[in-house]
């Protein structure tokens, strides 16, 4: 297990016109008349240590980042980081299709010499009919903050729900398994989730790997199938 996350119930995407360009950086307003689809959300790429000077990467996928900053990141995981800038769901079915497929992995490219296993928890989810997500939304996020203060978050990305099938994902990225277990001991993700089992009709959680092999560009996900996961 590990942290629930949900989108703000409130926000949507907006779309201009038929031109429009879904991997353009999106912009969002608060009213909750419009029920056009989300195409695109930026990750939400947790603030590298202190220590470390903002790298200025760019990208076209403008990522966000928290307000509190891991204690510690290893040099493989600072390398994804970097490449997780440029990190995107391929199309807005990514919450009804397999894991491994939903995002554009094949294009995140680290250094050829790094190798390296992070964990990813993947969660399916459809909203109870009539549920309040605002105050799911507000545990969520200090269960957030409250795993990147305690190290290991990498990223956390989420969906909007699908306005026709009502299923959303959300993924994190973490350092290791050890990471992501220990976060489910905070107080703030222990509330999260018992407003989750209130708030969800319908919800799983999916475990895989992130694989990235010396010697190769890319990272590929794997099937989790037990044991530790990254370090």
């Amino acid at each position: 297990m590990s942290l629930v996350f949900t989108a703000p119930s409130h926000a949507r995407l907006i779309i201009p016109d038929k031109s429009f360009n879904p991997h353009s950086i999106p912009a969002f307003a608060s009213d909750d008349d419009d029920q056009r689809p989300i195409i695109y959300l930026p990750p939400l790429l947790s603030s590298l240590p202190p220590k470390y000077p903002k790298h200025g990467l760019t990208s076209a996928h403008t990522p966000l980042h928290t307000d509190t900053h891991l204690p510690d990141i290893d040099p493989v995981s600072l390398s994804l980081h970097r490449a997780l800038h440029h990190f995107r769901p391929l199309n807005d079915n990514y919450a009804s299709v397999p894991y491994a497929t939903a995002f554009n992995w094949s294009e995140l490219e680290l250094p050829l010499e790094d190798e390296r296993e992070w964990y990813i928890v993947a969660f399916r989810s459809a909203r109870r009919h009539g549920s309040d997500g605002d105050p799911l939304y507000a545990a969520d996020k200090l269960a957030h903050e409250e795993a990147v203060q305690n190290g290991g978050l990498i990223m956390y990305w989420y969906g909007l729900p699908n306005p026709e099938t009502g299923m959303n994902l959300a993924t994190c990225i973490w350092q290791s398994r050890r990471h992501a277990l220990a976060a489910i001991s905070g107080p703030h993700h222990s509330r999260a989730m018992k407003l989750a089992h209130a708030s969800f009709s319908t919800y799983s959680l999916e475990r895989h790997v992130l694989r990235k092999t010396k010697g190769e560009r890319h990272v590929r996900v794997e099937e989790y199938h037990g044991g530790e996961v990254g370090w």
